[in-house]
């Protein structure tokens, strides 16, 4: 994975007027990472603390018991976006991203909206956003309205363009249905994905694909980009291939399921798309286990937004569990890693307080997730 892009995430809410916050005496364990916890710890002026900080005589202390995890992260989302594929209004994608929140999604990577969403990083009750910008696109290869749609020679451009409008991330969609081939095909050559992956590298950013078909695969891994999303044409070649360059795949197993659906829309016409689609989709499950088999990293994701509608986390985390990760896996794509890729804190000393409070332990069971008693945001109890 190319070390290129080393810019730090962005963190909205330093920015945003504080309010008051309560102080909580978190009774853990605190399930800091998959080899690291903590007994307890203490939530003072937002920030979390691995020992007891001095406070004032007579500071009264919500005490609260349970497994402590990080907030969890959707690293596929699309707020802005509506079920009808057209653009949202703010207010409105303001409420996709409180219903995620609510599910205990605190860390969004938007990968790819219709509207400019910026202005909801400065609300201070939503999650942490992380936005790609728009979606790039291969002329006329993509859905119609989503995409800033470009031809080879403006690829680059387009690329730094979108690089400007998000914060560090760029989205390319690198295959899409070829009408001409009546299948799945990638939408760009070698030399235009190597193009774009250095585009977004000298403009400070990471570079992701939308990609179904196998024969992107290779090309984008060639190319030097940071992460895969969806990568249903993974094969035993380009699983081994992107655990040895550390190149995540976001899993969006929720929106794969959906194949079916797809193929039958598509059947009368492109009947050879129709079964390749119906393949990739009875393969998923078997796919996930054999790429966390080679140690590839998994990152949660969704693809809410569009067709899918919003907080439908855990329904991503059951089908994790369906292809056969345990608990601990889970929580690792959904919580963990992504903190980690995209620089995010979570339960260290010192970082800012979004976190979930379950009653039992969910790496065990990962549906403790859905129990959560408290979603803390900003050191702020925001559902429960």
């Amino acid at each position: 994975m190319s070390n290129a892009a080393t810019t730090a995430p962005i963190n909205p809410r330093e920015q945003r007027t504080t309010r008051e916050h309560p102080v909580l005496h978190l009774r853990g364990p605190l399930l800091v990472g998959p080899q690291q916890e903590i007994d307890e710890a203490w939530v003072v002026g937002g920030r979390l603390h691995h020992q007891r900080p001095e406070l004032p005589a007579g500071t009264e202390l919500l005490e609260i018991d349970g497994f402590v995890v990080p907030g969890l992260a959707d690293l596929h989302c699309h707020l802005g976006i509506s079920n009808q594929g057209t653009g949202t209004t703010l207010p409105e994608a303001r409420a996709q991203a409180l219903t995620d929140r609510d599910t205990g999604v605190l860390l969004i990577r938007d990968a790819g909206s219709i509207i400019d969403t910026s202005a909801l990083q400065q609300q201070a009750d939503l999650p942490r956003l992380i936005r790609c910008g728009r979606h790039i696109a291969r002329t006329r290869r993509y859905l119609i309205g989503y995409a800033e749609e470009v031809e080879p020679e403006d690829l680059p451009e387009a690329v730094t363009h979108q690089a400007a409008r998000g914060d560090g991330w760029v989205k390319l969609v690198g295959d899409w249905i070829d009408r001409s081939a009546g299948d799945l095909a990638p939408c760009w050559d070698g030399s235009d994905f190597a193009a774009a992956a250095a585009a977004a590298h000298a403009a400070g950013a990471r570079i992701t694909t939308h990609t179904f078909d196998e024969e992107t695969l290779p090309l984008v891994l060639d190319a030097g980009f940071d992460c895969l999303e969806h990568a249903t044409g993974l094969t035993g070649a380009t699983i081994a291939r992107a655990a040895e360059a550390g190149v995540p795949v976001v899993t969006t197993l929720v929106n794969v399921d959906e194949f079916e659906t797809y193929a039958s829309q598509g059947e009368r016409k492109f009947p050879g798309y129709a079964t390749h689609m119906r393949r990739l989709r009875a393969g998923r499950l078997d796919r996930t286990r054999d790429a966390v088999d080679a140690g590839v990293v998994l990152l949660a994701g969704t693809d809410s937004g569009g067709v899918l509608g919003h907080g439908i986390i855990h329904d991503e985390l059951d089908e994790l569990a369906r292809a056969g990760l345990t608990g601990t896996q889970i929580l690792e794509a959904a919580a963990w890693a992504p903190r980690s890729f995209l620089r995010a804190p979570g339960l260290e000393d010192g970082a800012p307080a979004d976190l979930l409070v379950v009653p039992r332990d969910p790496r065990r069971d990962h549906r403790a997730l859905r129990e959560r008693t408290h979603v803390v945001l900003d050191g702020r109890i925001v559902a429960d």
